[in-house]
């Protein structure tokens, strides 16, 4: 019988998620990711070299899907509020993305991180995209298209990758993720409207 090389793959980078996202790229163990996986050590070798290029693997595979479940909106298709609210969901449904980005963070935030000139490329992308809203009059031309999709970014994320100080900072609020959901569309749609000038 013929092996599966790609299903043997999907399985090593569904249980690498896991592994990264709970114990770091320095914690984190080939061990229990093949244990988990149920496929043998040596395959992490074998396909992806050891075990920094596996967290490049999961990283660059977790963003894709990122990037293709939320994009940003066309002009005349939508607005950063409705995109900050998209974000939320899938970061709310996918929490182990920002637990792998946080761990990244957490390294030398200054060194080269795991395929930095792809990335660099999609958000500048992004940037463009944001450009074009604001040419179309969807988004204040105030501000530089990658600050405000950082804005947006950090807004819909933050509720979730601190949750302690979400819930202390709402202080008897509605801390649901509806409503927090709701608020933060409102909030990025009042940051980022036509008009709006920074300060």
């Amino acid at each position: 019988m013929a092996w599966d090389t790609a299903r043997t793959k999907r399985l090593l980078l569904e249980a690498a998620v896991e592994e990264f996202a709970e114990h770091g790229p320095t914690g984190a163990r080939v061990d229990r990711v093949a244990s988990a996986a149920k496929v043998n050590k040596e395959r992490i070798y074998q396909y992806f070299g050891g075990k920094e290029q596996l967290f490049t693997a999961v990283l660059e595979s977790e963003l894709a899907k990122a990037a293709e479940a939320v994009p940003l909106p066309e002009p005349g298709d939508g607005d950063l509020g409705d995109f900050a609210g998209r974000l939320y969901d899938y970061h709310g449904a996918h929490p182990h993305l920002l637990r792998l980005l946080s761990w990244e963070g957490l390294r030398d935030g200054r060194a080269p991180v795991v395929a930095e000139t792809e990335r660099a490329a999609h958000y500048a992308g992004k940037a463009a995209q944001i450009a074009a809203l604001q040419l179309d009059g969807t988004v204040t031309a105030d501000v530089e298209p990658g600050r405000l999709f950082g804005a947006a970014f950090a807004l819909a994320t933050w509720w979730l990758t601190m949750p302690q100080l979400a819930r202390m900072a709402l202080s008897g609020a509605d801390g649901s993720p509806e409503a927090t959901r709701e608020a933060l569309v409102r909030m990025v749609r009042a940051l980022t409207a036509p008009g709006t000038r920074a300060r």
